[in-house]
């Protein structure tokens, strides 16, 4: 096999091209000897299994090599509605039967691939359907969902049970009028549906699957939809149709849908896509020879081949326009190269600038590959990482007893204050490049890694739990930090309802029992919901919550405490052109209450989330200087510039120079207890140039110093202090340039 031979097939058409008139079959196989097109006119007899064993009783039909190892034969006439395996023969083996690793559609199980007319797999209306707007990834708010998981349960309302269907179901509410299914999720205020597996998988007997579960990382048929989530998986246009409608669903209710994809391994190689077409090819190996295990199931794929490469561009970019899938998320990322990874963003933004891209940034062993896409290698290049430094800062490890900040560990502020900055001290230059979260499918739940964390593991299920019990503020605190921080939040599933697996970390195969959404807590925890809505909703609507370059974070964005249980910062000067010119998040950690210190400012400080409300709308308005912020709960405060702070000392300063040259002075006051720093003269309509400053009540004396720009000139050597008259709260003060008398009251100045 050379390499011109791969480079000329990397830019070929396989699969089955389908038209009416006729089907063209192209097969990359250049080591075999003899590779025969079979047609079926049925997907053959299935044991106990779910298992078709022979293909024997098809059409055989000899196709032809090309120079670029590309086999290829045309058929007449419409064959939609055939099946059909490749019969391949190499060098000193026995014939093998094989699905084409192209194939868009398959029998049930993926048995044998099936040829449909793609305009008959299409919901009503699928050529309307378009991506609802999207502007920046850090607009992004991901739900990472499994299709069963979301309706399975009895409460959920849904009629379609565990289906691609169930999302199509609207209006639908429990028996307190709470919106369900697809309601809830756009009622919620999420942005991006992050769906498990939905590609062909291989652990679930399609012909049972009511009997059966799997999360679907095992992989089988790459570009065709999972049969059991289908209402009829041994129809081959049900599955695609019924997908197609759920994402047409979806879209309708403003929600892009994420696709879970796991091109790292397949379920198995000698039954798997590759292995009987291309021996050898499709999988990496260590310096033995041997397959490497980098992925933890026995085998990687190797991305960095031509060949590899152009099957996972081709499928990627086949779902993206024949499916409209709006992001895909990469499972164990690390074990593909950085070349490939590149390559994927840069074509899937060809389709839409839009598009997600995120991956776990690691692997599930050792291997071989140099150039893994792990933190780092995302700098700058268009794609997400899961954080799991800021995951950890938060919740402490994944299955054990350790804390975090939310769940009692009194040393991670740092972390924290790192990871709600975007992590761009960290491993990103910039925050859309982070996918912050606590929990996903794997590993304890947010709600079970809390029990577990705090030593009430034995109260899973919610027993005795109320919406004011330690957990719930934990895990409310948890997921508050999330949503509060740059960079691009992701929720697990029913979070927001207080989901438990029951203290079952691993839950891949466990069934329904201890993987379905009850939707019944909705009602049980609605205040809960409501606070989830609310953060999404302050979220969406503000965008200083959504900064993306280092540059404006850096700029907006300080830390104002980072210790003793609580990390606060301050998003400044209408951050990212937000409304609102100064909003303070405070996170408090400790189980008891804390006294913050609020930034100065002549406004008023509107509280906008606590402990049991968060939105957009004022809670209450203070003139303090500090905010007590009850344990365990976040915080968020907005200065209200309409509303200035009662009592306090105003004191207009006139300018006065000779030259009449005032472009660049500027005031540097301190000790105002209202606002230190730069203040600018302006000039009014009677010709004065002057400056305002605010000063809080009880001040006794504030520093002033005049200068040019930033420090290239001053006045006087030596700093000055203004002293405030008592009882006085309107104060009219004149300097002259270059008087000896620095600071005269405006009356005896003129």
């Amino acid at each position: 096999m050379s390499m011109g031979m791969i480079k000329n097939a990397a830019d070929l058409e396989l699969g089955v091209t389908y038209t009416k008139n006729q089907s063209v079959f192209s097969l990359w196989a250049p080591t075999a000897n003899s590779v025969q097109l079979v047609l079926y006119d049925d997907p053959g007899q299935y044991d106990e299994a779910g298992i078709v064993t022979s293909h024997r009783n098809g059409q055989e039909i000899g196709m032809a090599r090309r120079d670029d190892g590309v086999w290829t034969v045309t058929i007449a006439g419409d064959t939609a509605g055939k099946y059909y395996m490749y019969k391949i023969q190499h060098e000193n083996s026995e014939y093998r039967y094989a699905v084409d690793p192209y194939a868009k559609a398959v029998s049930a199980n993926g048995c044998r691939g099936a040829i449909v007319d793609p305009e008959s797999c299409n919901p009503t209306g699928w050529e309307l359907d378009t991506r609802p707007p999207f502007m920046q990834p850090t607009d992004a708010v991901l739900y990472e969902l499994h299709v069963r998981d979301f309706s399975i349960s009895s409460d959920s309302g849904m009629e379609h049970k565990g289906k691609y269907k169930a999302f199509t179901e609207n209006g639908l509410k429990d028996d307190d009028g709470n919106s369900l299914g697809i309601d809830h999720l756009a009622e919620l205020g999420i942005t991006h549906v992050h769906l498990l597996p939905i590609f062909d998988y291989k652990t679930v007997n399609e012909l049972k699957a009511d009997q059966e579960y799997n999360w679907g990382y095992d992989p089988q048929n790459y570009n065709v939809p999972e049969g059991s989530y289908a209402t009829d998986p041994t129809k081959p246009e049900v599955r695609i149709r019924e997908c197609k409608e759920m994402i047409q669903a979806l879209h309708k209710k403003g929600i892009r849908v994420v696709m879970d994809v796991v091109y790292n391994h397949t379920y198995s190689v000698e039954e798997g896509p590759f292995e009987p077409i291309v021996p050898g090819y499709f999988y990496r190996k260590n310096d033995k020879g041997e397959l490497s295990n980098g992925s933890g199931v026995g085998n990687e794929l190797a991305t960095e081949k031509p060949m590899v490469r152009k099957f996972i561009k081709d499928s990627l970019r086949y779902w993206a326009e024949e499916y409209h899938i709006d992001g895909f998320r990469f499972d164990l990322m690390a074990l593909i190269d950085t070349t490939t990874i590149y390559e994927i963003v840069e074509e899937l933004r060809e389709i839409d600038p839009a598009i997600l891209v995120y991956g776990e940034p690691w692997t599930g062993g050792e291997s071989p590959l140099p150039n893994k896409t792990v933190k780092g290698t995302q700098r700058s290049k268009g794609f997400a990482v899961f954080n799991d430094h800021f995951r950890h800062a938060i919740k402490g490890d994944n299955d054990g007893y350790g804390k975090g900040f939310a769940t009692g560990e009194p040393w991670c502020e740092g972390a924290v204050a790192e990871g709600m900055m975007g992590s761009i001290h960290d491993f990103a230059d910039d925050a859309s490049e982070t996918i912050n979260y606590v929990t996903v499918h794997d590993n304890l739940n947010l709600w079970d890694k809390v029990l577990r964390a705090i030593g009430m593991e034995n109260e899973a299920g919610h027993i005795l739990m109320d919406n004011e019990a330690e957990p719930v503020r934990r895990s409310l605190l948890a997921n508050g930090i999330v949503l509060l921080s740059q960079g691009i939040p992701l929720l697990h599933a029913g979070d927001e309802l207080l989901r438990s697996k029951y203290g079952d970390h691993n839950s891949y195969r466990s069934g329904d029992a201890v993987n379905a959404i009850h939707w019944g807590n909705k009602k049980r925890f609605l205040p809960v919901y409501q606070y989830y809505k609310g953060l999404l909703e302050l979220r969406r609507s503000h965008p200083a919550f959504r900064l993306s370059s280092r540059k404006q974070i850096e700029e907006h964005m300080e830390i104002l405490q980072c210790g003793n249980h609580v990390v606060a910062y301050h998003l400044k000067d209408h951050a990212n052109g937000d409304e609102w010119s100064d909003i303070v998040v405070i996170a408090n950690g400790g189980y008891f209450d804390t006294v913050m210190a609020l930034p100065p400012s002549p406004y008023s400080w509107n509280i906008i989330v606590d402990d049991q409300r968060a939105g957009t709308k004022t809670i209450q308005t203070l003139d303090d200087s500090n905010i007590i912020v009850p344990g365990l709960s976040i915080m968020v405060l907005r200065s209200d510039w309409q509303r200035p702070k009662k009592n306090l000392v105003t004191i207009e300063l006139e300018y006065e120079r000779q030259d009449g040259e005032y472009d660049g002075w500027n005031l540097w006051v301190w000790n105002t207890g209202i606002k230190d720093g730069r203040i600018d003269f302006s000039q009014n309509d009677d010709g004065r140039v002057t400056a305002i400053i605010h000063i809080a009540p009880n001040t006794e004396q504030i520093g002033c110093i005049v200068r040019l720009n930033e420090w290239e000139a001053r006045e006087w050597e030596q700093d000055r202090y203004i002293v405030l008259p008592k009882g006085e709260q309107k104060v009219k003060l004149k300097i002259i340039s270059g008087s000896d008398e620095w600071c005269l009251p405006a009356d005896r100045a003129s």
